[in-house]
């Protein structure tokens, strides 16, 4: 259908409702001339006449009776419903699928959306926890939270986060029988627990720094886990030196579950990132996780 025909048969509808093209056109803002000539123009297209012209009143035919009631309830259907999507428009409402880390999940989205639900009971939250590098728009997602340093180029990145800082630790049990390694070096004699990266299914090498000067090491030991969950229960437990985010480890460390080493060779790094293509448009319910994840930064 041309996009004319359904302009016409707005003109028509009005028309033939208020019985009159003066008020006609005063509610679709035209002049009743150019309303008049509108319709002139429909019922030519359709070869048959749809109202009856007197000087008092303006009144359908049996055709035009017979497009009101059958187009009629059809159009307005159709504005009811892009007036509902203007009102999604401009009320934050709809789902938000996200993808983070477990332990950005814990730390920056929950506390985060706790806040923010609440008072949105139309917005919907979906979190999917993952330690690779998720390809968001391929796998639908809205944004996903990680580190800075690993958010491609192309996307907008906002950081929500505080710096971040790695710890080395094992229990006490461990290093009665072991001693503490004095440098990163001397790991390599250490039973260390490993992580396998998810998304290139290799090792991850301890990065450590000190002074400017940057080392990786590549460690050994019995266990190996892809989530850093299991390497911290692990570290828990005496089973080797665990490489975990400082935080993770600090209630440990504190009750003295675990003892810290080569903490002058773990400088602080740039926290997580909120990214999301740079090409979406926020809708309200977006923006409104934007801010609350912001403020908490």
């Amino acid at each position: 259908m041309a996009r004319e025909t359904i302009t016409d048969l707005l003109a028509f509808l009005a028309v033939a409702r208020e019985g009159s093209f003066t008020k006609a056109a005063a509610r679709l803002g035209v002049s009743p001339s150019a309303l008049s000539h509108t319709i002139r123009g429909l019922e030519e297209r359709l070869g048959l006449r749809l109202l009856t012209r007197t000087t008092r009143r303006v009144a359908p035919t049996e055709a035009g009776e017979r497009l009101l009631h059958s187009a009629g309830p059809r159009l307005d259907e159709i504005e009811a419903e892009l007036a509902a999507l203007a009102a999604l428009r401009d009320r934050p409402a709809g789902t938000i699928r996200l993808t983070a880390t477990e332990h950005a999940a814990d730390t920056l989205l929950w506390p985060a959306i706790t806040g923010l639900l609440p008072s949105y009971p139309d917005i919907k939250i979906e979190i999917t926890t993952d330690y690779g590098l998720t390809d968001i728009v391929a796998e639908r997602f809205d944004a996903g939270v990680r580190l800075g340093e690993q958010v491609a180029r192309d996307m907008v990145a906002l950081p929500i986060g505080p710096e971040l800082r790695m710890a080395a630790v094992a229990a006490p049990s461990y290093f009665a029988t072991h001693p503490p390694p004095r440098t990163p070096r001397e790991l390599t004699r250490h039973n260390c627990i490993n992580l396998r990266l998810p998304t290139h299914g290799g090792l991850y090498a301890w990065e450590f720094a000190k002074h400017g000067q940057a080392l990786n090491v590549r460690v050994e030991g019995q266990l190996t886990f892809n989530t850093p969950t299991q390497i911290f229960k692990a570290a828990l437990a005496g089973l080797g030196i665990a490489f975990v985010l400082e935080d993770v480890a600090q209630h440990g460390i504190a009750s003295g579950h675990l003892a810290r080493v080569l903490e002058d060779w773990c400088p602080p790094f740039p926290g997580y990132h909120l990214y999301y293509p740079s090409r979406r448009q926020p809708s309200p319910a977006f923006a409104l996780l934007v801010e609350a994840l912001r403020r908490r930064g």
